[in-house]
């Protein structure tokens, strides 16, 4: 069920267009023009050797083909007619006692954007009863009854899915702004909350009590919440370190809302003062969201973004020192050896997964500045991505290079050492691609001087300006 919000009162999720849309572009792919598509839903699933059900995660395609997250749910798509049915799971009469009636059919109609709805014990002999190709996702548990009834893992399938969901509607962004705005709370409960945070554990809980506060039940992905040495883990998600003795907090996380998703990273000074080097690194990081954001707009090749951040880092650490100035900036960017303080892709769509589908990366790429970028097209208005470059210093991913005469010519090891204890800085925004720019989702500041006022306001405060912890 979509969990309303003001500027969408009165709205349905707009499934039929979805499938018209998926239609569209599986057209593109085939030589005829009847097809249809049947996608199963999850089902719940109980725990092994329990009585205990799984968190229920909803198929991301099957709801964006219909809006629907009720388990055990099937949808038809039929092309020549353009109907969308709905398939519900069939009443469980021994379960109504334990969980109440499940949603009608006449409920069903009402709620979803769908022509028909019916339930999923018909559903063999539609499928049999069908006079063309109907097209289905892989074959799994949810749906491997039907597995002689449809054709499965077909590419221009997933093709034309992915293409449809790469361009969002009104109604999906306004899920998504409003997802941004719950994390812009969250990550500001966050850095005015240090009086009652001395481990990583308590940011990890501050965040999560203001998301469940303000209605967002789920993450969109578990959040990463380190400190010090801690922040050069790209995924670090233990969140289990002390605050002590540290100077630095890196917090990446995201609230989600009708599966959709945010994705946000914020750093901070434990004590709202920056030291000298973790300012340094964090302005560094900060220009290279800023050069490449002001490059955003329909066209622009998302590579040439990422490459460009790296050489805002090559021009930056340059001037501090870490890189020699005995090489020029191109003959280090040809070196690739910046690829070890900024490992990971500049960003990454986002939707209804934190890495959304639709961006087409190579991982095998030779070319280790773009092996993980995530995104390897041209930006389109209706996209929206993150825009998030990092500067780390991690031992794993420079232990080759210190101990590699080829690499380590470029880095001054002497002025490298001074910046270990910050770990890593990454700054997130979620930006929709515009006809002619960008808008930023994302509201929390990033500017440093106020987030000093900000965790230094909290600080003034004390304990007793906050909720209670355990």
């Amino acid at each position: 069920m979509i969990e309303q919000i003001d500027s969408l009162k009165g709205k349905k999720y707009p499934a039929k267009k979805h499938c018209q849309t998926v239609y569209k572009h599986l057209l593109t792919k085939k030589s005829g023009d009847k097809y249809s598509f049947f996608v199963s839903g999850e089902a719940d699933v109980l725990y092994q050797y329990s009585d205990q059900a799984r968190p229920f995660r909803q198929n991301r395609y099957f709801f964006y083909l219909t809006g629907c997250d009720i388990p055990g749910s099937h949808v038809i798509y039929d092309g020549p007619s353009d109907k969308l049915t709905l398939y519900l799971p069939d009443i469980d009469y021994d379960d109504v006692m334990w969980s109440g009636m499940p949603l009608s059919i006449e409920q069903a109609l009402s709620e979803y954007d769908i022509d028909d709805c019916k339930y999923a014990s018909e559903l063999p002999s539609v499928l049999s009863g069908s006079d063309h190709e109907i097209h289905s996702l892989d074959i799994n548990s949810t749906n491997e009854q039907f597995k002689t009834l449809v054709k499965a893992s077909d590419k221009d399938f997933f093709y034309a899915l992915d293409e449809a969901r790469l361009i969002k509607d009104e109604y999906e962004l306004e899920l998504m702004r409003h997802a941004s705005k719950l994390t812009d709370n969250c990550h500001f409960a966050v850095m005015s909350a240090l009086p009652i945070e001395n481990k990583e554990t308590h940011i990890h809980a501050e965040f999560m009590y203001h998301a469940l506060r303000q209605g967002s039940k789920y993450q969109s992905y578990d959040p990463i919440c380190c400190s010090g040495p801690n922040c050069s883990t790209l995924h670090y998600v233990k969140n289990d370190d002390d605050l002590s003795e540290k100077r630095s907090v890196l917090i990446d996380a995201g609230c989600e809302w009708s599966l959709y998703a945010s994705d946000v990273t914020r750093c901070f000074p434990i004590n709202g003062d920056w030291s000298k080097e973790h300012l340094q690194i964090y302005n560094i990081v900060l220009k290279m969201q800023q050069e490449t954001m002001a490059m955003i707009k329909p066209g622009t090749q998302w590579e040439d973004c990422h490459l460009t951040a790296h050489k805002v880092l090559i021009e930056e650490f340059l001037k501090l020192g870490i890189f020699k100035s005995d090489y020029s900036a191109e003959e280090i960017f040809q070196s690739k050896v910046s690829g070890r303080f900024f490992p990971h892709g500049l960003g990454h769509l986002l939707g209804m997964d934190t890495h959304d589908v639709g961006g087409y990366p190579n991982y095998e790429d030779k070319d280790e500045l773009l092996r993980y970028l995530r995104l390897r097209r041209k930006l389109q208005p209706g996209m929206v991505l993150t825009d998030e470059p990092g500067v780390y210093f991690s031992p794993f991913l420079l232990e080759d290079v210190l101990n590699n005469p080829e690499k380590m010519k470029f880095i001054d090891k002497a002025v490298l050492d001074k910046y270990w204890y910050i770990g890593g800085v990454r700054i997130e925004d979620d930006l929709l691609v515009t006809e002619d720019g960008y808008e930023n989702f994302t509201k929390i500041t990033s500017d440093p001087e106020e987030i000093s006022k900000i965790v230094k306001a909290g600080l003034a405060k004390g304990v007793k300006g906050f909720h209670n912890v355990v």
